[in-house]
């Protein structure tokens, strides 16, 4: 059974930077295509950023673009997600994502892991 735990979340100022990393188990890692999607009091689940299988191949959320990195470890089976330049506006919970194609769209992964809280204030 494969299994995503997120870690890295917490209570920031605007303008500072988070590194959120998940690891993942239960299979072999390099498989999956990554992504991180983040839920608010708006909408259910968003999409962030995803990287292919190999780590070349990444996307991103257009308000997220060049203030956002995704990045992976598969020695460590582990998908990071650094954020940078933090606006109140990306608060929310962040989850990550596993799935067998590189993919923006949530139903494309299967395997999810529980949340990381974010929260940029002024």
């Amino acid at each position: 059974q494969v299994q995503l735990v997120e870690s890295g979340g917490g209570s920031v100022q605007t303008g500072s930077s988070l590194k959120l990393s998940c690891v993942v188990s239960g299979d072999t890692f390099d498989r999956y295509a990554m992504a991180w999607f983040r839920r608010t009091p708006e909408k259910e689940r968003e999409f962030v950023a995803a990287i292919g299988q190999g780590g070349d191949l990444t996307g991103y959320w257009a308000p997220v673009r060049g203030r956002f990195t995704i990045y992976r470890d598969n020695d460590k089976a582990t998908v990071y997600l650094h954020m940078g330049s933090l606006k109140r506006e990306d608060t929310g919970v962040y989850s990550c994502a596993a799935g067998g194609s590189y993919s923006a769209v949530s139903s494309n992964f299967p395997y999810w892991g529980q949340g990381t809280q974010v929260t940029v204030s002024s």
